[in-house]
């Protein structure tokens, strides 16, 4: 089966994924957003999961922990965040995770099967029984990655680093550091912290050493290891990019490698957004192998917020030196090469999505909707049924997709919805003149409208650009 972006059905939102090849299958551990919903994390966590050789082919495995089955949240008010998974020592799979606010502690649950029913198990503490993130110069306890080692040491990662003035007592306790990311390793238990923590990645705030400058940490830690070299991921204090540092050891010290994916194709700390290619707000992944190929995971936004997110890969190469060079955002993520050039694509999976006015940083909260379109759905958040589609396509907008091969692709059909009229052009590059200019004239419910396509055969992307009268919805395009 081909893969898209989104790679989960398009009705599910788990943002924050860290993915895992437990036997013959790619198991995937996120946050659980709601569609609609008024912050993040607001559902219990879910297993989703696919065949190694079919990464098309994936399973919702059902709730896998609800936010209640922790003695601390008995009455399920507080939202479980960012978490992460590793198989332990006894064989068992072993769930990290912590709840939103200013509770400064790692919880953990265990289970036989990487996606069966976990159960709590404890907390990350101190051989004293203190738990971490509660002991003086420990740091705080947020978005926690885990690491198996080869030889059977396990090792927590965490940290929390926003900008200064964000830094309150209140909201972080008084002794917490929230300078950088941070690392400690575990006994057998996978419970018990045996070491001091040390330093992954500096924050914005903390001497710069290993080359961070304008690439600081913020949140999101994942650890993997690739042909002997340790890869420290994490979200930098830009929010919508996924960074990496390497070290020789899985405590560092780590120098700052380079940028593996940007929500928004933006590769320039600093950069105003005007060259952003899609809605952007945080992200939060890891690396995975599948197969020989490596690939990064990371979230896009939805829905004008920061609160419906989703589930989006893409291929990544490790060079003979261990560098890794960025990935561009696209349609075809996990696919064994472009999309065929023949069959129906649901447009929830444009990768590149733009207003007359560009493109808008989602807040914590809800944008205006005006010159922007943006993805959305029918009804309310649910666990089946999928029906995402581009909203508010207006005079000016442009929708994306990447990368189909257009060998005997010669004609082209879009579904659409709204009150607008005059043409939509399809182009292979933004530079060059159209492909297909199909007239359009929508006044109400879902039609189809279709033109001839004049395409050179190889590999291609397609961007659809409106020019109209009104706005419009996209359900749906098809190639033949």
């Amino acid at each position: 089966m081909q893969s898209f972006n989104p790679y989960m059905a398009n009705w599910e939102y788990v943002p924050d994924g860290e993915p895992h090849v437990f036997g013959d299958r790619l198991y995937v551990f996120g946050s659980h957003d709601r569609f609609g919903g008024e912050a993040y994390c607001e559902n219990d966590y879910v297993g989703w999961s696919a065949p190694v050789d079919d990464l098309g082919n994936w399973r919702y495995e059902g709730i896998i922990y609800r936010k209640d089955q922790d003695p601390e949240n008995a009455d399920g008010v507080l939202r479980m965040n960012a978490p992460d998974a590793a198989q332990g020592p006894d064989g068992r799979y072993y769930l990290y995770y912590f709840y939103n606010g200013n509770r400064s502690f790692i919880g953990v649950a265990v289970c036989d099967t990487p996606a069966g029913k976990y159960e709590y198990y404890g907390k990350v503490h101190h051989p004293d029984s203190t738990l971490y993130g509660q002991g003086d110069g420990d740091p705080f306890m947020f978005d926690p990655g885990v690491l198996a080692d080869d030889d059977g040491q396990v090792y927590l990662y965490t940290g929390f680093s926003p900008m200064p003035f964000r830094r309150t007592a209140d909201v972080f306790g008084e002794g917490r550091r929230v300078d950088g990311g941070y690392a400690v390793r575990l006994a057998s238990d996978m419970l018990t912290v045996l070491t001091e923590p040390v330093m992954t990645a500096p924050g914005v705030d903390t001497p710069h050493l290993g080359g961070f400058e304008g690439h600081e940490f913020f949140e999101a830690s994942s650890m993997r290891k690739a042909n002997g070299r340790y890869y420290f991921v994490y979200s930098t204090i830009n929010s919508h990019e996924l960074c990496y540092a390497t070290s020789d050891g899985p405590l560092g010290p780590f120098t700052y490698g380079g940028t593996l994916v940007s929500t928004g194709d933006i590769y320039e700390a600093g950069d105003d957004f005007k060259n952003g290619v899609a809605p952007m707000g945080n992200t939060h992944g890891g690396m995975v192998e599948v197969n020989g190929q490596w690939h990064i995971f990371y979230h896009r936004q939805t829905d004008l917020t920061q609160y419906s997110r989703q589930a989006c890969a893409e291929k990544i190469f490790i060079r003979e030196d261990g560098s890794i060079a960025p990935a561009e955002v696209t349609s075809c993520g996990l696919n064994d090469g472009p999309l065929a050039g023949q069959g129906t694509y649901g447009a929830y999976i444009a990768c590149n999505l733009r207003g007359k006015r560009g493109i808008q940083f989602y807040p914590m909260g809800r944008c205006d909707a005006e010159d922007y379109p943006y993805m959305t759905q029918e009804g309310s958040d649910r666990e089946n049924t999928p029906n995402q589609y581009i909203a508010n396509l207006c005079d000016g907008a442009m929708a994306g997709f990447k990368y189909f091969n257009l060998n005997g692709t010669s004609r082209i059909k879009i579904v659409l919805r709204g009150k607008a009229s005059r043409t939509v052009a399809v182009q292979t590059s933004l530079d060059d003149a159209p492909v297909a200019v199909i007239p359009v004239a929508v006044d109400g419910d879902w039609t189809s409208f279709s033109a001839a396509m004049a395409v050179k055969d190889g590999t291609a992307a397609l961007y659809f650009l409106f020019r109209m009268d009104g706005a419009c919805d996209m359900k749906e395009f098809t190639l033949c």
